[in-house]
């Protein structure tokens, strides 16, 4: 036990750098997109092009790692980061769209391995304490939603460049990753474990407890990163200051992850159906709030509850997948788990500009609300489905 907690602290604060690093990438992106290219349409493209790094890489990060190691694995994906931050402030000085867009894809390999800390958290501890384990260590990306956009204020202008202060800083930020990650204390997996028999990954993928859990956290995340990623955008059309779309999204960050320190132990007494219902029911709230106005408060609340909400479907999610494979099946579970979140958040990252710039902010909630419902018919209905066999 006193290992699994060393290696929870160690992957929070590993997380806690992920999301200092993605909430400035998250708040300037579009930004910087927009800024840079000739058809503004295509603003969002840099956000689309990290989250396409990221579902290119996620299953081969994950197979990677059943090889070389958790600790190995995290290093490497630290380093990609440094690359694809240094070529966005080459593009950057330069004042290259294109040349930003693949630094940004780059830099997304480094998110997609960086998703496996709540994977490694799980791997490494009891089924008791599984669940908050995962919750512990997303609640890390409370102290990005802090520190990211803190600092993206002090540094957006710092250079001559705009933007370009703010992405240098991202490179510091990633050798503290690197720094941390070597305390992690999770074994490599043993090579007779790589010839132990698994199920082929179409009958993992099957099962309904897998395509709940899927379905569940890819519309999650593909509904907050819908509306997340317009939000600065959307606000900048409303007239409302860089300062004051930064702050909503770190706000937006510390609903995403401060419900993690008790997320796992509502998951524990109320059931991870049940908390994942309630995510989706406070999506319905956001969308209900974002329709109502467009003041810095109606985002403020909007976007706060948007990250409660992906919270509580996300953990939940990612709870669900750890029950629906064995030991030697993590790998390539994990990885196709991942990879649909990334093809969901690509679509959606890259359909919010398009949509924001042709639609508009409302027609964008709006166009949210049936993803939220399938999510919720599937969370009721595995929930309904376990309650009769439960009787039986």
């Amino acid at each position: 036990m006193e290992a699994a907690k060393k290696n929870v602290a160690v992957l929070a604060t590993c997380q806690a750098l992920l999301f200092t690093n993605n909430s400035t990438a998250i708040a300037l992106n579009g930004l910087a997109g927009y800024a840079l290219a000739a058809n503004k349409a295509l603003a969002t493209l840099p956000v689309t092009a990290w989250v396409i790094g990221g579902a290119l890489s996620t299953l081969p990060a994950s197979l990677l790692m059943k090889r070389i190691g958790r600790r190995a694995g995290f290093t490497v994906g630290a380093l990609m980061g440094m690359v694809g931050a240094s070529i966005c402030s080459v593009a950057l000085y330069l004042e290259a769209f294109w040349l930003f867009c693949f630094g940004t894809m780059v830099f997304g390999v480094y998110n997609a391995v960086a998703q496996y800390y709540r994977f490694a958290a799980a791997d490494a501890a009891s089924s008791d304490f599984k669940a908050k384990a995962i919750s512990l260590v997303l609640a890390g990306g409370l102290v990005g939603g802090i520190v990211g956009p803190e600092t993206s204020k002090l540094t957006v202008d710092l250079l001559a460049t705009t933007y370009l202060g703010a992405y240098l800083s991202l490179i510091g930020f990633l050798v503290l990753v690197v720094l941390v990650v070597q305390w992690l204390d999770i074994p490599v997996p043993a090579a007779a474990a790589h010839g132990e028999p698994t199920r082929p990954l179409a009958q993992i993928m099957a099962q309904p407890l897998f395509v709940v859990a899927v379905l569940a956290a890819a519309i999650a995340y593909g509904v907050m990163n819908l509306l997340m990623t317009a939000t600065p955008l959307a606000m900048g059309l409303c007239g409302h200051p860089y300062s004051a779309a930064a702050t909503v999204i770190g706000w937006h960050v510390i609903g995403m992850f401060g419900p993690s320190f008790f997320t796992g132990s509502l998951i524990k007494r109320f059931g991870v159906l049940q908390v994942m219902a309630a995510g989706a029911l406070l999506l319905y709230v956001v969308v209900a709030i974002a329709l109502s106005g467009i003041s810095v408060p109606h985002f403020w609340f909007a976007l706060v509850l948007l990250g409660v909400g992906w919270n509580f479907l996300y953990i939940g999610g990612t709870t669900l997948i750890t029950e629906a494979c064995t030991p030697p099946e993590r790998a390539k579970t994990q990885g196709a788990n991942d990879l649909i979140i990334f093809v969901v958040m690509a679509t959606s990252s890259f359909s919010s500009g398009l949509l924001l710039e042709k639609s508009g902010w409302q027609m964008l909630n709006y166009l949210a609300l049936p993803f939220v419902t399938a999510a919720a018919i599937a969370v009721l209905w595995l929930l309904a489905r376990r309650r009769v066999a439960a009787g039986a």
